[in-house]
């Protein structure tokens, strides 16, 4: 599923590199945890997981395809077609409704879209019900929800049409105990 090679990561600027990685292998179907202190890495390395960011070195192969043998616009539909992304920040639109924010992923993949078996709407609305998000919620803007309902918003974005590859960055942060087991539980069954 994913290989990481040689890779050498540095912030524009910076004087040395933050993330120097020998080898890093993810067969498909594996569930894996990247525990460390803030400041560590673990988001730069996520966000070059997911062809966000671009190595300076080395290579990030999803699928075997290295994410900077592609353009940005490639990488981009790539990402939209394999990838569900659950940002730190969320990275929800706020003046769209709560299901347009989770039906953004299969406007910009039909992939991800056709993998909806009863269509988009019917899957945005099933993954809202798991994540705890009730009818009334899903017209409201992105904008008027709490910040744990926002991070549901986006665990639902990321997981509609069943992407390959799932990368959640802190995606328990702003949920109480009693959500954060049925959430994680639902990562679980991605």
């Amino acid at each position: 599923m994913l290989q990481v090679e040689a890779l050498r990561y540095a912030w524009p600027g910076a004087a040395a590199d933050c993330l120097v990685i020998p080898s890093l292998h993810v067969l498909g179907g594996r569930k894996v945890f990247l525990h460390g202190p803030s400041g560590c890495g673990k988001s730069t390395l996520l966000g070059l997981l997911a062809g966000v960011l671009v190595a300076r070195e080395g290579r990030v192969l999803l699928l075997g395809q290295d994410w900077a043998g592609l353009r940005r616009g490639a990488r981009d539909a790539r990402r939209a077609d394999l990838v569900g992304v659950v940002f730190q920040q969320f990275n929800l639109l706020p003046y769209l409704t709560v299901l347009d924010n989770v039906l953004l992923t299969c406007r910009f993949s039909a992939l991800r879209a056709a993998r909806c078996a009863d269509g988009p709407e019917a899957a945005a609305q099933g993954l809202l019900r798991r994540v705890g998000l009730p009818p009334a919620l899903w017209r409201r803007r992105a904008d008027e929800l709490s910040v744990g309902q926002q991070q549901r918003v986006a665990a639902a974005r990321a997981l509609i049409g069943g992407p390959e590859l799932v990368i959640a960055d802190e995606p328990t942060s702003a949920l109480d105990a009693a959500l954060r087991d049925d959430f994680m539980a639902l990562l679980m069954d991605a």
